[in-house]
């Protein structure tokens, strides 16, 4: 009777929404996420200390963004939902600015010959785009499918990640940038965007 006292408690706090937090860390919830989901880490954690590349091959330190929100996306050429992910990502980096930095890494193995052409045909001028030829960044994150997306404060602590393609524009996704970047005006300037 105790026993079953204590597991209904538990289960009612948790369908409240109380136990959550803990929970954000456990695979299982994870599964639960569905995909293009932002998943809060809980607690923020400190991002890995890695390294990439700029297109010129030049080595930039994720710690380099230390005191802006960035918005790290890896990616590759041959990945469908990557390429649909980025005009998404491009309008976002447009509409926030220096608010936030966008930074695409590209997860192919072939560098940039094989990054540029698909930079020019999806028009990205506003977000940075980078090189991870030896999937460095997969490993130090964890990643298990691509597209994969970390969203990371001002400090380099992760505060969540985006499994799969989002809609990085839509509302629900902006609204939770909103919260880490504190500026209402922004967003609401983001929502009255003009149609694609």
């Amino acid at each position: 009777m105790r026993g079953s006292r204590a597991l209904a408690s538990l289960l009612l706090l948790i369908s409240a929404g109380g136990g959550l937090a803990a929970a954000d860390n456990d695979p299982a919830v994870s599964e639960r996420a569905g995909l293009g989901e932002f998943i809060p880490a809980s607690p923020p954690l400190p991002a890995p200390a890695i390294s990439f590349v700029d297109l010129a091959g030049n080595p930039v330190s994720l710690s380099e963004f230390t005191g802006k929100i960035v918005l790290v996306n890896l990616w590759a050429t041959w990945c469908q939902p990557c390429l649909r992910e980025m005009p998404s990502l491009e309008r976002v980096q447009s509409h926030l600015g220096g608010k936030i930095a966008v930074i695409a890494i590209s997860e192919d193995r072939g560098g940039s010959k094989t990054v540029e052409p698909f930079i020019d045909k999806l028009g990205l001028k506003s977000v940075k785009v980078y090189l991870d030829p030896k999937s460095a960044m997969q490993r130090a994150f964890k990643v298990e499918g691509l597209p994969t997306s970390f969203l990371i404060d001002r400090e380099g602590r992760v505060l969540g990640r985006v499994e799969g393609a989002a809609e990085w524009d839509a509302p629900k996704l902006l609204q939770i940038l909103k919260s880490f970047l504190g500026d209402e005006e922004i967003i609401k300037a983001s929502l009255r965007r003009a149609p694609p």
